[in-house]
Formats: structure tokens, sequence, C-alpha cells
């Protein structure tokens, strides 16, 4: 990568943590009140962001404008399992799938409790994970 090194990494990092809470908070907010498309998006952004601090920490550069996050986890030099470069395939389409109309419908239907319930688990053991990375 081309970008100029940081110098503040530590402030970088704890930036990108909290957001990532953030949004894991109102995950299971959503996720509570039974709007499992967001919910699943905004995991997809908790763990987009972890792997966004675990970037700079590994780096010391700012984190690429990505939203892969198989692609982040390569640029970082992270190395994933083939199970978990599937899981983190699909997550990813749940913020494609969320933001554009055209898929919205689809992805819509196919968030039922119960896909939801299975998605919310995997991401909040890969969320534990990438914060002991950190």
């Amino acid at each position: 990568m081309d970008q100029d090194k940081i110098t503040n990494t530590e402030t970088i990092i704890l930036s990108w943590i909290k957001s990532s809470d953030d949004n894991f908070d109102t995950m299971l907010d959503l996720y509570g009140v039974k709007r499992y498309n967001w919910a699943l998006f905004l995991g997809h952004l908790c763990l987009e962001k972890l792997l966004k601090a675990y970037f700079v920490k590994v780096n010391k550069m700012h984190a690429p404008l990505l939203h892969n996050l198989s692609r982040i986890a390569e640029l970082s030099e992270l190395q994933l399992s083939k199970e978990q470069k599937n899981n983190f395939a699909t997550i990813t389409t749940f913020n494609i799938n969320a933001r554009y109309d055209d898929y919205k419908q689809s992805f819509d239907q196919k968030c039922t409790k119960e896909f939801a319930d299975v998605w919310i688990i995997i991401i909040k053991q890969y969320r534990q994970w990438i914060k002991e990375l950190l």
C-alpha cells in the first residue's frame, strides 16, 4: 500500500473499536425489535471496523476504504481458514444487500429470525476473536 505511515495508531485503533462497539450495541437493539436485515448490516459494520483497527495495528497506516471483510483481513496479513473466508464473504453481502434497493427485497425475505439467529452468533464469535487480536 502506498499510504503514509501514521504515528497515532493507538488513538485510531481505539476510535475504530469504539465505533465498532456502538454498531454492535445497535445490532443487538435492532435484533431485539426484529429488524433482522439492519441488525445484520450493522453486524457487518462491527466486524469491518474491528478488522480496520487490526489493519492499522499491523500496518501502521490508515485503513483502506473497503467493505470486503476478507480483503481487509488479507491486507492485514491475517490468515483465515476456508470456513472463515466463506463466512466473511457471506457477512460482506449483508453490507451490500442492505444498501442497494435492488437487493433489499430478496435480502429482507432471507432475513428470517432463524437466519439472523445463526449469523448473529457467528458475528459475535468473530467480534470476540478479532478483539482478542487487538
